[in-house]
């Protein structure tokens, strides 16, 4: 039967690059299969990759020559049903087009030199060591971590990344099946010759790991086929030797195969051919440009270099590399790895199974760095991040030890967190006189280079109005003025007046029993004696460095100069959030989808923020119009952008049609307010507003909703629906319903007969704001200094133990509460 013209013939598979190089025609269908024409015959199935690099072409407005008719075909039978036929157009592709997609790769002669890089990595090659691969009792393999990173792996291949795999785990398989085999025997002769159902105890001979490699390369293939077949990509096997290397056409021909095995988009899985494989030779780790097939892990380096590889993943059972041996206590993990640095490393022995240590895995990563390949060692086997650990490392994610050739001019995210927290404890050890006087100098200094805050601020927001990436609210926010400098030096005044004691203040004492005291004391910025680790939008980069040196001027004369340190690194936020041991409070500033980042991120750190500002003004019947309006225009035109702006405006139902709600409307009209209509307003208009989307809505513009309710208890039951527990108001003139609507809204801050803008540190007289909790513990609403103090608990004794208060013991507890001296 002849195929409709229209219709190509179903494809067998074909050299990925052979349509490129003929510059064939190619159609592509999103969603399902990709199939080409060259010179009217089919000549493959494009899937993963090529799907990915057509599309591309296609989106970079190549010449057009043509279309041709197209249909996805059945995934069972492979005709194609005529409902889903679809026309594309084609290109002609040449091989230099071919090549040119988003993942760049690296630039050539030069490895990634940020973590942030490696999302262009374009041929990446996994070494999957022995311990990553084998079970815990280095019999069989660890079925559940081998599928999750072929999944990964296939992920990556799909899309449009060349994949290498460097595997071990052939011993381990084998032993396996010899021991089973083994065991088999030994059963079947016992009960030939015993005659009897009795079996003596069976012990396994020990099995030489040539025969067990052997036994296990078939096996070990095969499941890896099966695998990799759940996601549509081929898989092929490579047996090695450190010969095969050494000889120049071997050598070659190595190159080539796997060349047309990546042209192909087919994984190539390779091994040392432990079957056949030499005793490595002494001393002949490195020589020159070449390194010694010793293991897998020289093994993945010489690949990678010779394969020109942007990046070389290296899993192991430990999280990378860390200063000393992981099991020792003071063990630190090292982020970033540099040429050198192999003094400030002490390595410990090698894992379980395994030719190679980790001393052997970093110099195969230095070797290839060398070559210019980009290298990451990290762990293949902790339960936390084996799902993802390839996926995280091509994204840039702060996942084990990155090696890099650029070592950065400054410390590293690390190195500040350290030095603030070292510096906010000597500061905390201050006297109260001392950080007050910090607190002035920082004030005075505002005050003194104000228009070099000023011109830096200026160069930001020219620089932000030029990019157009800003809107006209976030581009108010961004700009300082004279009145707002002079209002953060009286904030800092205001602090400095209420920091005093601070810091080291009693809050309660108890007298637990005779000659046994307890105190409990405030303890923990620069008032609070915190330790600052500041990471800025960059958008407000110069204003932010410049009052960072202000700062650090200031805190220089008491010799606490680190306690507050700006990070200017390539740090992504969710890397900052992963510092849990060096970092106690994140306080997050920003837009709501970056607070919700953070709070998603922070799994070990306390997040204070709140992620929305979804305000409400109630109208009650019993409001006063002057009072209403008033409040109503500060509410959302003094500063639309601020957390604290209204979004929902709650109208009683009795306002309707009425001269009250006309001069609301007239309000919001003239101050060029859009209003959207909730579903309930919308009802009652014949020709009404733009109807919500949702009543969940922060704006942050000169936007709001609006919506109309019975009574108070419907408001209330609205703004626990949808508001985000920040500020909510209530205007009218009855108490009752007024101090109703304090009682049961609960949200951090609730006003009657009052602006919702008045929801700020500042005007709190906290002195200034360090964020705005939604949270239902601690801190609540605008954070000031309070909210940054914890407590501790300080006890004297003259050598009292618990055993003394025992049915036994001579002594008593009083629990007596003892005054608290106020400081005058």
């Amino acid at each position: 039967m002849q195929p409709r013209p229209d219709v190509p013939p179903r494809p067998g598979p074909a050299p990925r690059g052979g349509p490129a190089a003929a510059g064939a025609r190619l159609a592509v269908q999103e969603g399902a299969g990709v199939e080409g024409l060259a010179d009217g015959r089919r000549f493959c199935s494009l899937t993963g990759r090529a799907v990915l690099r057509v599309i591309m072409l296609l989106k970079a407005n190549l010449p057009v020559i043509g279309t041709l008719s197209l249909r996805a075909a059945s995934p069972r039978t492979g005709h194609c049903p005529p409902r889903c036929r679809l026309v594309y157009r084609a290109v002609t592709v040449s091989p230099r087009q071919w090549s040119s997609l988003p993942i760049h790769g690296c630039t050539p002669g030069k490895p990634f030199a940020h973590r942030s890089e490696l999302r262009q990595a374009k041929r990446i090659v996994v070494k999957l060591g022995s311990a990553v691969v084998t079970r815990g009792d280095e019999c069989g393999l660890a079925l559940g971590r081998l599928a999750s990173i072929v999944e990964q792996v296939s992920v990556l291949q799909n899309q449009g990344r060349e994949m290498l795999i460097v595997t071990s785990g052939a011993v381990a398989f084998g032993k396996q099946r010899l021991r089973h085999e083994i065991l088999l025997s030994q059963s079947v002769r016992q009960a030939l010759h015993s005659g009897q159902n009795q079996l003596k105890d069976m012990t396994v001979p020990v099995l030489e790991a040539r025969a067990c490699a052997a036994a296990g390369q078939s096996g070990l293939m095969a499941l890896y086929e099966a695998m990799f077949t759940q996601y549509s990509i081929c898989a092929a096997q490579i047996l090695v030797t450190n010969l095969d290397f050494h000889d120049e056409q071997k050598r070659r021909n190595l190159s080539s195969t796997l060349h047309e095995l990546l042209r192909m988009n087919i994984v190539p899985i390779i091994n040392t051919n432990d079957a056949v494989v030499p005793p490595p030779e002494p001393n002949s780790d490195l020589q020159g440009q070449m390194i010694s097939i010793k293991d897998n892990d020289s093994l993945a380096a010489r690949l990678a270099v010779e394969m020109k590889a942007d990046l070389l993943i290296v899993l192991s059972d430990v999280e990378g590399l860390y200063d000393c041996p992981p099991g020792l206590d003071d063990a630190k993990l090292i982020d970033t790895f540099y040429p050198g640095d192999q003094q400030s490393v002490t390595f410990g022995t090698k894992s379980r199974v395994g030719l190679g240590g980790m001393e052997a895995k970093v110099k195969a990563a230095l070797w290839a760095l060398q070559g210019e390949t980009s290298v990451v060692i990290a762990s293949g086997t902790h339960p936390k991040v084996t799902g993802h650990v390839i996926t995280d490392i091509v994204e840039g994610k702060k996942v084990g030890t990155f090696f890099s050739e650029v070592k950065p001019a400054g410390p590293t995210v690390e190195q500040q967190a350290e030095m603030a927290r070292a510096d906010g404890r000597a500061m905390a050890s201050l006297q109260p006189e001392q950080r007050v006087d910090i607190i002035h100098r920082l004030a005075d200094l505002l005050t003194d280079n104000r228009e070099e805050i000023l011109n830096a601020n200026q160069r930001d927001v020219e620089k932000a109005i030029a990019s157009g990436r800003l809107s006209p609210p976030l581009l108010k926010r961004l700009s300082l003025t004279t009145a707002r400098l002079n209002s953060l030096a009286i904030g800092l005044r205001q602090i400095a007046a209420s920091a005093q004691d601070s810091v080291g203040r009693l809050i309660r004492k108890t007298r637990v029993a005779n000659g046994l005291d307890l105190q409990q004391v405030s303890a923990l910025a620069i008032a609070s004696g915190n330790g600052l680790l500041l990471k800025g939008g960059k958008e407000a980069n110069h204003s932010i460095h410049t009052l960072q040196r202000l700062t650090q001027d200031a805190l220089a004369a008491h010799g606490v100069k680190d306690a507050v340190q700006l990070v200017s690194t390539r740090e992504e936020v969710e890397d900052l959030c992963q510092l849990d041991k060096l970092i106690d409070l994140i306080i997050p500033r920003g837009s709501s989808q970056l607070v919700r980042d953070i709070q998603r991120a922070s799994k070990g750190i306390p997040v204070l923020g709140h992620s929305e500002g979804i305000c409400h003004v109630f109208l009650d019947a019993e409001a006063n119009i002057e009072k209403a309006i008033k409040i109503v225009r500060d509410s959302k035109c003094d500063y639309p952008a601020a957390c604290n702006a209204m979004e929902t405006l709650l109208v009683h139902r009795d306002h309707l049609r009425t001269p009250f709600f006309d001069q609301i409307i007239d309000m919001l009209r003239v101050e060029q307010v859009k209003i959207h209509a909730g579903p309930r307003f919308a009802s009652y208009l014949t020709f009404s507003p733009s109807e919500v989307r949702s009543l969940r809505t922060e704006y942050g513009e000169l936007e709001c909703c609006i919506e109309v309710v019975d009574n108070v208890q419907e408001a209330i039951g609205h703004i626990h629906k949808y508001g985000s527990s920040h500020t909510d108001v209530i205007v009218t003139e009855n108490e009752e319903t007024a101090e109703h609507f304090l009682q049961y809204v609960d949200s951090a801050c609730v006003f009657w007969n009052a602006s919702s803008r008045f929801s700020d540190g500042y005007r709190f007289s906290l002195g200034a704001e360090v964020g705005i909790s939604t949270a239902r513990i601690h801190a609540r609403g605008p954070v000031g200094l309070e909210g940054l103090l914890t407590t501790k608990w300080l006890l004297r004794g003259h050598g009292q133990g618990v055993c003394d208060f025992t049915e036994q013991g001579s002594m008593t507890y009083i629990h007596e509460n003892l005054p608290v001296p106020h400081p005058v």
